[in-house]
Parts: structure tokens; C-alpha cells; sequence
């Protein structure tokens, strides 16, 4: 089984979430789809930590057959390609790796070239497969990584998607069995939370709610879930302490006899026990 948990912004607890209930399994992996800044490692901790490079593949083109037809530029519906001073240049930024450009080259004229963006990291923390994607900076797409951190997911497995709704969020979900969306109770939290609501909606993915740093109702946010027919699945309460247990690195479930139940009662509820 494959659970999901995403937020529709930063700080909303989302890795939080996503560590404690991978430690709550018995046995499991967590993937770390936060490529831009991935902490779930943090709080993990793994040893014997191995790293492999993720490469994307660009295009190389050989002078000697290139004659000058265009065709590759003409193809490439991403604008990576211009032709300048009699040759093809390539805009490694937009290139989508598609590999056009070679299929439709009659000259045969282009070839491909490993480009690195990234790596991860997997080590084992306990019973957990800890895989982490890491995205060079400066990189205009974390996808790749995120590709090859999911191709990583054996047995049950928590997936901590990046924050908010865009693309390598959509990434990170569309294997998923289940969603949880992390819901911070304000206004600016609920707002976003809405979105990414309407990307799982859009993915038919079946989702539950935790509401993380809960003070007290938030009325906006409980009379939407129950308009969508959203389950809270868990309410974790605004304590001091599970935030200076989460800035120190530690787990809450570890610390905490109450955390450590909560988790477990939310993997039980969403089928995930093992």
C-alpha cells in the first residue's frame, strides 16, 4: 500500500506526519519526495546511507552530419532547440529529455548525453527503507527524481510529497492508494488546503484529513470536510512540546505515549497495519 501525505503549503506538518507514521509500521519505506528540501532524513536518521546520481538525458549533436534541415527545432514543442550560427544549440533548462529530436533527425545527426540533477540517498533506519530525493540547486524540475525516489516503494510505503499543488506534487500522488492531507487551521492554511484538495479530487484518489497545530475548531475548515464528505482522520493538538521534540530531530511517537497512539491509530484506520 502506497499512502500519500501532502499539505497545501509549508509548515503544516506534513513530514511530521509522514516520519511519525512510517515509524508507527512495523515495516516500511519512506520516500522523501521533497527533492527541493528533503528533512524526513532528519528526523529518520539512517545508516548505511548509499548514494546514486539521477541524470536526465540531452541532446548532443554530431557537426559533421548535421545538414542544416531544422527538423529538430521544428519539433520541439518546449522551445529547447535554435538553430544559431549554422548549428543546433540546446536550452538544457526547458529540455524535457523527450528524445524527438533523435527520431526525427533524417541524418541521424542526434545523439543522447547524461546530464546529472540529483541523487538519493537510501539507508535503513530500523525496519525502515529511508529513501531520499535530493535535487541539485539551480535545477529547473525535480520530476526526474521524484520518478526514480518512487520507483524505490516496497511494500507499505509513505510518500512526503512537496508542499502545495504543482506539478511534482501531482508527481508524487499518481501511484498513491491514499492521501493524507496535512490542514493547518487558519485562514491562509485553509486556502491552500483547498487546492490540493481539488488535485486529489481531480486524481479520484481517496483521501482523510489530519488537522495539525489544532487549537481549537476552525469552522471554515470542518464545515468543508464535511461538504466533501472528507474524513478527520486525526486531530494533533498545538503543544510546545511535540514542536521542540520536532526541532531537536526527534520523533514524537518515540517521546510521547499519546503521539505514539495517535499513529497507530491512524495507520489502523486507513488500512495500513501491518
Amino acid at each position: 500500500m502506497k499512502i500519500a501525505c501532502l499539505s497545501g503549503k509549508g509548515g503544516a506538518g506534513k513530514t511530521m506526519v509522514a516520519v511519525n507514521l512510517a515509524a508507527a509500521a512495523d515495516k516500511a519505506t519512506y520516500i522523501d519526495c521533497d527533492v527541493e528540501e528533503p528533512n524526513g532524513r532528519l528526523f529518520l536518521k539512517p545508516q548505511n546511507v548509499q548514494q546514486t546520481a539521477v541524470c536526465t538525458l540531452l541532446p548532443a549533436f554530431n557537426a559533421e552530419k548535421c545538414t542544416g534541415c531544422k527538423k529538430c527545432v521544428s519539433f520541439c514543442r518546449f522551445h529547447a532547440l535554435m538553430y544559431v550560427k549554422e548549428k543546433p544549440v540546446v536550452f538544457p533548462e526547458v529540455c524535457h529529455s523527450c528524445g524527438g529530436c533523435a527520431l526525427v533527425c533524417p541524418e541521424g545527426a542526434v545523439s543522447e548525453t547524461e546530464k546529472p540533477i540529483g541523487m538519493l540517498e537510501t539507508g535503513m533506519a530500523g525496519n525502515i527503507r529511508v529513501v531520499t530525493g535530493i535535487l541539485n540547486p539551480g535545477e529547473a524540475s525535480g520530476v526526474p527524481i521524484i520518478r526514480a525516489a518512487l520507483r524505490q516503494a516496497e511494500g507499505l510505503t509513505i510518500i512526503d510529497c512537496p508542499p502545495g499543488s504543482a506539478c511534482s506534487v501531482m508527481e508524487s500522488v499518481m501511484g498513491a492508494d491514499y492521501c493524507i492531507l496535512v490542514a493547518e487551521p487558519t485562514a491562509f492554511g485553509f486556502h491552500n488546503f483547498q487546492m490540493v484538495c481539488e488535485l486529489t479530487a481531480l486524481l479520484h484518489k481517496p483521501c482523510g484529513v489530519v488537522i495539525n497545530k489544532q487549537l481549537s475548531p476552525y469552522p471554515p475548515l470542518e464545515d468543508f470536510c464535511r461538504a466533501h464528505q472528507l474524513p478527520i482522520l486525526a486531530r494533533i493538538p498545538y503543544d510546545p512540546a511535540i514542536a521542540a521534540l520536532a526541532a531537536r530531530g526527534q520523533l514524537a511517537l518515540q517521546q510521547n505515549a499519546a503521539v505514539n497512539e495517535q499513529f497507530a491509530r491512524l495507520l489502523a484506520q486507513i488500512g495500513g497495519a501491518v
